[in-house]
């Protein structure tokens, strides 16, 4: 039986290779999802990469990650020592580097699971497998599965896409995901019109809409929300409906306490 992760993630690329939250959390038993992997190094798009917009922030980061092998041989020892439970995310061209890098992983020691990356704001832009139909998704996932460790999660992150996220949550379900992950980045634009993504609280409100609407749906779903969590009291929004766990990412790049802050608050509700 795969162990879901919670109450409280890393949400992929917010917590950089883990080392520079080390100063500000006790990384034991943290559940970290890595920065987007993929079969060969990319060196992300141009500058600016990131800017700030009313209530959140736009970046266009195109992927930037060293390849699997560099990713193996430093990376993912050095969070396997610090003690963090490790969802490394994974991306691929095609359905074969998705498989190929399941296939990889499930022999890396200290993997805790895979977090697939179908949900990216400019997939076709960044060099990626279009996932945008459902039936791509499914397929995605499914290869995957049959190259990982049916006992390890396998967490689908989808965009919040209110018009179709219940069908594509009950298509990557049906393929093999443990869980889905609604709260990825919303298709938004750099000042210079270049394609990027939208993430912080200003996406909030839209990410908690699809959770409510995947979960009031397929109510036997397991779920993991995200969308500007910053406080205790977001963490719980998406809780109180049924989420399984929540991740925080933008607001670890102003205050990369967030992730420990709100977890010990959550565990101290729980045992109050």
């Amino acid at each position: 039986m795969s162990t879901l992760p919670g109450p409280v993630m890393v949400a992929s690329g917010c917590g950089g290779t883990g080392r520079e939250l080390a100063a500000y959390a006790d990384l034991v038993g943290l559940d970290f999802v890595t920065r987007s992997i993929t079969l060969d190094p990319r060196a992300g798009g141009p500058s600016p990469r990131i800017v700030e917009t009313p209530s959140g922030l736009v970046n266009a980061i195109g992927l930037q990650n060293p390849g699997l092998e560099h990713f193996l041989a430093t990376e993912l020892p050095w969070l396997v020592r610090a003690g963090v439970r490790v969802f490394v995310s994974i991306a691929g061209s095609s359905m074969g580097e998705y498989a190929d890098l399941a296939r990889r992983l499930s022999r890396a020691p200290g993997v805790a699971g895979l977090e697939i990356n179908i949900g990216a704001p400019d997939q076709a832009g960044e060099g990626l497998f279009d996932v945008r139909e459902p039936y791509h998704a499914a397929s995605v996932v499914a290869a995957v599965r049959r190259e990982f460790p049916g006992d390890l999660p396998v967490l689908a992150k989808l965009r919040p896409d209110l018009s179709r996220i219940v069908e594509g949550a009950r298509g990557v379900v049906d393929a093999g995901a443990t869980a889905v992950v609604i709260g990825n980045a919303v298709p938004a634009a750099m000042p210079d019109g270049r394609p990027g993504g939208l993430t912080g609280p200003a996406i909030g409100p839209i990410a908690l809409r699809c959770v409510a609407t995947v979960l009031t749906e397929l109510p036997d779903v397991a779920v993991i929300g995200g969308g500007g969590v910053s406080t205790v009291a977001d963490a719980r929004r998406f809780l109180d409906l049924g989420a399984s766990a929540v991740q925080i990412g933008t607001a670890l790049l102003h205050d990369p306490t967030t992730v420990a802050r709100v977890r010990a608050a959550l565990t101290a509700e729980d045992t109050a």
